[in-house]
């Protein structure tokens, strides 16, 4: 059975972002919405809910859209065109003002509806598909791949992340190293143990070839 306000919210994403190269692309937020449900089925969330922070959680994104973040003007312009009750939209646009990392990832949304959606976002963020993501980001805004003489600036408060220009490798020790211990869900914990021991392989592998070692 087809539901239309799920199928106009993924047109709708896939319109906002199709001209995103940056790892913000529609398919990621396709990815998110997903694994959400995944997550949500097992921890007794409501879909509806769940279903419309994934797909929308990055339409007013600060980094993407912030002339709209504030407000999440977008989200709320579709919600109201669709007919979404108004509890509803106040609902989502709450989980989405919850859901992103900020430099010490102390983030913790109060709903499971919410929980389910992060945990979604940030294993999006790690294991093979987050390494292409971090790279296809970091090219997108011009960064180096790598500079030894560049270290990663740790515990950065949420202003610091935001205005950061590090490096894409420096991101995995910045960011993604960290999201394996910040997940909510038992769902969630289990699928970060074996993308972020991927990660930490490539890593490995990464800096060795970078020092010219077989």
């Amino acid at each position: 059975m087809k539901n239309t306000l799920i199928e106009n919210a993924l047109e709708f994403a896939r319109n906002v972002f199709s001209n995103d190269f940056g790892g913000h692309d529609y398919f990621h937020t396709e990815r998110v919405y997903k694994t959400a449900i995944s997550i949500a089925e097992r921890e007794g969330a409501d879909l509806t809910v769940v279903s419309l922070s994934a797909i929308l959680h990055d339409v007013d994104d600060a980094k993407l859209s912030p002339g709209t973040s504030e407000n999440k003007d977008n989200a709320r312009r579709f919600m109201r065109e669709n007919g979404v009750d108004d509890a509803v939209a106040d609902k989502v646009c709450r989980i989405i003002g919850q859901i992103s990392f900020s430099g010490t990832g102390e983030s913790i949304p109060e709903s499971i509806e919410g929980r389910c959606v992060q945990d979604a976002d940030r294993l999006d963020a790690i294991g093979a598909i987050g390494i292409a993501r971090a790279f296809a980001f970091g090219g997108s805004r011009n960064r180096e791949m790598y500079n030894p003489d560049i270290p990663p600036k740790m515990n950065m408060t949420k202003e610091e992340y935001r205005n950061s220009n590090s490096t894409s490798l420096n991101h995995f020790y910045e960011k993604l190293f960290l999201l394996k211990n910040l997940m909510n869900t038992q769902t969630a914990k289990e699928i970060a143990e074996q993308r972020d021991s991927f990660m930490k392989s490539f890593v490995d592998e990464f800096l060795c070839e970078w020092d010219g070692k077989a």
